[in-house]
């Protein structure tokens, strides 16, 4: 769901941020992250995994993880000025609903919201690395 919303909700809704660097980051680090995901799945599935695509699926992602969440977050930061001075995706008072919504702080929990997430995903990903690459069992699993 944050690529969905990466895309449609910030990259292709403010054409002024098309251009920022932080696009092409995440963009390139999404581009190898599915090129490695997909041909990991592929050879599984053709019961024949080399073992560089076995090692790049579990080994990319420590580089590519947070190079990509710092595109998106410099992206959203970049959109913030954008998204205050339009009044985008906002619904102010009064209006026939009762209901307020500001896009702008939305963006700035969005943005906020990485801070509990990144890691727990993060040492996800380095438990899983372990246990596939190094054969160890999870510390839950242990016990």
């Amino acid at each position: 769901s944050s690529r969905i919303f990466m895309v449609w909700f910030i990259a292709h809704s403010i054409k002024q941020i098309q251009n920022e660097e932080s696009v092409i980051l995440f963009l390139v680090v999404w581009t190898v992250t599915e090129i490695t995901r997909y041909s990991f799945y592929t050879f599984n599935l053709l019961n024949h995994l080399p073992y560089f695509i076995k090692w790049a699926r579990y080994n990319f992602f420590i580089i590519l993880y947070p190079a990509g969440v710092a595109g998106e977050l410099l992206t959203i930061y970049a959109a913030l000025p954008y998204v205050k001075k339009t009044g985008m995706f906002s619904l102010r008072l009064p209006n026939k609903y009762n209901v307020s919504f500001d896009y702008y702080y939305f963006l700035i929990i969005v943005m906020f919201s990485y801070v509990p997430l990144f890691p727990q995903l993060y040492f996800h990903m380095l438990r899983q690395r372990r246990r596939v690459l190094h054969g160890e069992k999870s510390e839950r699993l242990s016990h």
